[in-house]
Order: structure tokens, then C-alpha cells, then sequence
């Protein structure tokens, strides 16, 4: 049975090298080593796993079913490695403490930067690493332990968190200046149905929130593009290929001075909240806690931090 003792950091870095170029002559001259140490690296590393991790072909090296999951397997290990590094450098030069923070992309547009960069003026030895991530993504992160705070869309379900309602948006919709709703200043979904939509792509909170919108009414949600981001929306709209809704916060004034609308959406359901979700505020790092405090202040479930 193997063990984990069995492999060593720098052979997991050197076989990424080979997989990664398909070759030990490009993979050695990137780590600097002769193809003789390069070679003998992965030789030592399919004796341990007793199994090929290479094909030998005329014309370079392919992955086995064994390389390839020792692939993703090193990479998780290597990457994991880094950010230890990364956290005891912190530690050394005087970092007091680390937040894991993993927010959806309307949280990270509108509202986090400012939210945090006020923090940290405020606690500048802690750091914090940002991820942007769909709102089940979040939510998933938080309960697993892999983020210590999330922000995430009200219509996901997060069984098993602490809530704090963080902050409240709005939905508009995003029209060239030439579009029949242009000249409107609000609107009903139902109205903007028999368009074509830019939206973004499945698993996203606010896409779940259109398509069952349209279901209710009976109506098809008509996608022409779905792109990964509001500021993609954004161009496709500018370049005429349908209309979108985002959040009033994420259309930037430049957008409407080259001459896209952004008309109110009326429904109630474009009135949203962000909620702040930790698994057990009991259990924090005290550095964790300084953080939903600045942004929450810990209020009960319900109530409203945001400004």
C-alpha cells in the first residue's frame, strides 16, 4: 500500500512539467535539469505508483489513465503546498490572521470592494482572499469549510449556515438606446419576454431567477448568448445581440453615456438581498468575526447591514 511519504514534492512538480509539455527535452529545459534527472524523476515516480504514467509515442509522451489522475491529484497537492507557504510568509512578516471569503459575482461588482478595502484600512494585518463563485458554489464552500464567509443571492438555499442579510439590490433592464423599451423608465418582465436575452450561463442565482419568472408566466426565456460576467452582458449588448438584466450597481456609467438604457424592472422579484452566511459564528477566528461584524454587525437574521 502506498504511502503518502512515498512522494516528494518536487518530482509531483517535475511530472507536471512533462504532462503539461508532452515531452522531458521541453519539460527539463523549463526546469532547468538534464532529461537524464528529468527522466529518472518519472521513473522513480511509476515504480512508487507501480503503474505507467506515460505512453511512450514516436513524437512525445501521453497520459495514461493513471497520469491523468495523478495529474489532478498533484496539482490539488501542489496548489495546497502554496498557499502554506503563502500563509506562514504572512505569519513571519507580521500578518495576524487569514479570512477565506467566497462571494457571487453581484456582491463582488457592487458592493465588496469598497466594503473591504474600508475594512482593511482599518485591520491591515489581516489578509483576505477573495473568490468570486456562483451563489451554490458559495454557499457549498462555506458548509464544507472551504470559505470561512460567504455572500450569496436570497433564492439559493443554504441549510445549515447563519444568515445576515448584507445588502439589497435591483434588477434592471439593460436596452440599446434604440430598443422599443428604451424610453421607457420601468417595465414588467412579462413585457420584455418576446425579446432575445444575453445572460449569463447556468448555475448563476440570477439566470434561476429569470427562467422561473418566465415559467410562471408561461412564457420561454428566449437566450441568444450566455456569457460568464455582467461586464460580458454588457457587450454583447452594446454589440445589438439582445437585452440583459443585471443589477442597477453592476451597469457602469460609462455603459449608459455610450448609450445603453437601463430601465426599472417592476416585479417584486427584482428587489433582491445578498445575504452574509458562516457556519457556525461561534467557531470564527477572531479575525473572521471582525470581518461579518464590519459588514453585518452580527444583526439577527431579518435585519438589514447594508448602507
Amino acid at each position: 500500500m502506498l504511502k503518502p511519504t512515498h512522494f516528494d514534492l518536487q518530482s509531483l512538480r517535475i511530472f507536471l512539467l512533462v504532462a503539461e509539455n508532452g515531452s522531458v527535452t521541453r519539460a527539463s529545459e523549463k526546469a532547468h535539469m538534464t532529461m537524464s534527472a528529468v527522466s529518472k524523476r518519472i521513473a522513480d515516480l511509476e515504480r512508487t505508483v507501480d503503474c505507467p504514467l506515460f505512453l511512450r509515442l514516436p513524437r512525445g509522451l501521453m497520459l495514461t489513465a493513471a497520469g491523468h489522475e495523478l495529474v489532478r491529484h498533484a496539482k490539488s497537492v501542489l496548489e495546497t503546498v502554496n498557499r502554506m507557504a503563502s500563509a506562514m510568509g504572512d505569519f513571519s512578516v507580521g500578518v495576524r490572521g487569514h479570512v477565506r471569503v467566497w462571494a457571487n459575482t453581484s456582491a463582488v461588482v457592487q458592493f465588496l470592494p469598497k466594503d473591504l478595502a474600508a475594512f482593511l484600512s482599518k485591520e491591515p494585518l489581516i489578509r483576505i482572499s477573495l473568490e468570486e463563485r456562483l451563489s451554490h458554489e458559495v454557499v457549498e464552500a462555506v458548509m464544507n469549510g472551504v470559505a470561512d464567509v460567504g455572500v450569496f443571492a436570497d433564492n439559493v438555499h443554504a441549510p445549515g449556515l447563519q444568515k445576515y442579510r448584507y445588502r439589497d439590490d435591483a434588477l434592471v433592464v439593460l436596452v440599446p438606446a434604440e430598443h422599443p423599451l428604451a424610453h421607457r423608465t420601468e417595465v414588467q418582465f412579462a413585457h420584455t419576454l418576446e425579446y432575445d436575452f444575453v445572460g449569463l450561463n447556468q448555475g448563476s442565482s440570477l439566470l434561476d431567477r429569470m427562467s422561473e419568472a418566465a415559467a410562471a408566466l408561461e412564457r420561454v426565456l428566449k437566450l441568444r448568448i450566455q456569457v460568464t460576467s455582467f461586464d460580458g452582458i454588457c457587450r454583447m449588448i452594446e454589440a445589438g445581440l439582445g437585452i440583459g438584466i443585471l443589477p442597477e450597481g453592476a451597469v457602469r456609467q460609462e455603459i449608459l453615456v455610450a448609450g445603453l438604457r437601463a430601465v426599472r424592472l417592476s416585479d417584486p422579484w427584482a428587489a433582491r438581498s445578498l445575504w452574509l452566511g458562516v457556519r457556525d459564528p461561534n467557531a470564527l477566528q477572531p479575525e473572521a468575526t471582525k470581518l461579518v461584524e464590519h459588514l453585518c454587525g452580527l444583526k439577527p437574521q431579518g435585519s438589514n447591514c447594508g448602507n
